[in-house]
């Protein structure tokens, strides 16, 4: 069955940042009551009549076309990423049990984690949909998270996770000189997961956690934003390098249900990509078992 509260609040949410004149009608002088668009503006502007519109904002019907649902993106101005999520919430998969209670995910897939490690000047990590951090190479836990165990990812009950390490974790907040960016997108990409996994028991309580252990958390979270973030570019202020600039690519691994890889890299010629020559030139060390590491000058 729907979540009609998540998909009655993520409406509101839509219509509220709307006025009349966006969607082309006219503002009329009386006094309005609350912000943005009403629900019979919505209703009129997608086609729809105010009853069947408001049964569906309420959670009070079942079957809803996707010509309706549509319609009512389009009167919106949902974007793609926001188009999906209603469709998500509207009309989830109905197989499977009410609640996944599975077990945490075992670990990173052999093959890709032995990749991963092939990958000597270049940090990369293993997530499932959740962002718990299934395994990461030797540059990848030096560049994120140094002041972790190495081994962490290869025990369930603390493995590290990217979304609670950047509400909740100082040093990897620190990373970030551009951390309100960095959490707009972190939430907004754990929303749409939520959406595409409603039955998820383990996401719901790490939202859970996280709306109850971070102010900034929660009121991200209450605005509904949506987005997919599968690459782009990030600054980094590492505690022994530097500033970086790097993209990252997030590549879906086969076979391995809701399993990714996220690589970063630096383009050629730059501050940066000295600073990833420096992480992986082995002057920091190995952080792997047995081996020893060195601190390293940071880049000018």
């Amino acid at each position: 069955m729907p979540d009609f509260s998540e998909l009655s609040d993520f409406l509101r949410s839509r219509r509220a940042a709307l006025t009349p004149e966006e969607i082309g009608l006219p503002r009329f002088a009386e006094r309005r009551r609350v912000p943005g668009l009403r629900r019979e503006e919505v209703a009129f502007a997608a086609g729809l009549s105010v009853t069947h519109y408001t049964r569906l904002e309420q959670g009070r019907t079942h079957q809803v076309s996707d010509s309706v649902l549509d319609a009512i993106a389009r009167t919106l101005r949902l974007t793609p990423d926001e188009h999906s999520h209603l469709m998500d919430l509207a009309r989830p998969v109905r197989s499977g049990p009410r609640r996944d209670r599975s077990p945490r995910t075992p670990g990173a897939d052999p093959g890709i984690r032995q990749l991963i490690d092939t990958f000597t000047d270049t940090p990369a990590l293993v997530l499932d949909r959740r962002n718990d951090i299934l395994a990461w190479n030797a540059m990848g836990h030096l560049l994120l998270a140094t002041h972790l165990d190495f081994e962490a990812p290869e025990h369930p009950a603390r493995r590290p996770n990217l979304t609670r390490m950047l509400f909740l974790d100082d040093r990897t907040r620190a990373l970030y000189p551009r951390w309100r960016e960095e959490a707009h997108l972190a939430v907004a990409s754990l929303r749409l997961v939520a959406g595409r996994h409603p039955n998820d028991q383990r996401l719901a309580e790490l939202v859970g956690e996280l709306t109850m252990n971070s102010e900034e958390f929660a009121e991200r979270w209450a605005r509904h934003p949506v987005r997919t973030c599968v690459a782009g570019t990030k600054e980094l202020d590492h505690p022994l390098v530097g500033s970086l600039e790097l993209s990252f690519q997030s590549l879906l691994v086969p076979g391995a249900a809701d399993q990714r890889v996220i690589a970063y890299s630096a383009r050629v010629g730059t501050s940066s990509e000295a600073g990833l020559r420096l992480l992986a030139a082995g002057r920091l060390g190995d952080p792997r078992p047995g081996a020893t590491a060195a601190r390293a000058p940071r880049v000018p």
